[in-house]
């Protein structure tokens, strides 16, 4: 009998709101704070009972009361993701992409930029020199770039390896490359807080996965104790072999136009 009184139009609403909630549920648990969801649910549930089931007038004027105001401080504490998750939703919608004006430069070009960033990075593997690269693409990162120092030089492989050296004032934080040159260095980047990350990954790893979580950059580190070089992109980040790190940054910068 219940059945019979759900309508298609039922079913569309209630399968909206699970895939916003799931939505909300993976946005939390990227941020480290998956127990804030099932808190927020939970304080919800009971929500709904007080107003709703029970008709509680003065408990029920209380909790809307939490309700208005603590949706509002949610989106202060949680601006960030709520950027990063609307960013990536409109890229998703090509035509979007279509009308934005980009500066990649030519595909010559681009090859023999990435041709330099992949042999500085084997350079210094050998050396396990550690090193963190920033590849930007169509986002602004200047929020980013600012916070280190601002180098504005034509990008060359013994250029990224001086200021990765050991010795060098710039070697700590990241280095951003964009649109063929070496933008700024020693940037200090949002940490990812995914609890799905291996423990052997340090510091500069959750970095780089920090802001390609929150832009469409490509982001390739190199271990200072072992030598490996990783690639983060999006919400993964996983090791390559030096040899295949030229092709690998060209596939993800190919699947980034697509």
């Amino acid at each position: 009998m219940l059945f019979s009184l759900i309508t298609i139009k039922d079913l569309i609403d209630i399968l909206l709101v699970a895939l916003i909630l799931y939505g909300c549920y993976r946005l939390l648990r990227k941020s480290g704070v998956e127990n804030l969801f099932w808190g927020i649910m939970a304080f919800m549930a009971i929500w709904f009972l007080v107003c709703y089931v029970f008709r509680l007038e003065l408990t029920g004027t209380l909790f809307n009361q939490i309700m208005e105001t603590g949706a509002l401080a949610l989106i202060v504490i949680f601006h960030s993701e709520i950027r990063a998750f609307f960013y990536k939703l409109g890229a998703q919608f090509h035509i979007l992409r279509w009308l934005r004006k980009r500066n990649e430069g030519t595909k010559e070009q681009l090859a023999s930029s990435v041709e330099l960033i992949s042999l500085a990075c084997t350079h210094m593997s050998n050396s396990k020199t550690g090193a963190l690269i920033v590849i930007t693409q169509q986002q602004d990162m200047s929020e980013y770039m600012g916070t280190g120092e601002i180098i504005d030089a034509a990008l060359s492989t013994r250029m990224i390896e001086n200021i990765f050296f050991k010795n060098s004032p710039l070697h700590d934080g990241a280095m951003f490359i964009s649109a063929n040159r070496i933008v700024s260095a020693a940037c200090i980047l949002p940490v990812s807080h995914n609890v799905n990350l291996p423990n052997y990954y340090g510091l500069r790893h959750r970095a780089a996965l920090g802001i390609t979580e929150k832009s469409d950059t490509i982001a390739v580190v190199v271990s200072e104790e072992t030598g490996n070089i990783s690639v983060a992109y999006g919400e993964k980040m996983y090791m390559v072999r030096k040899e295949q790190l030229y092709n690998e940054i060209l596939k993800l910068m190919d699947k980034d136009k697509a």
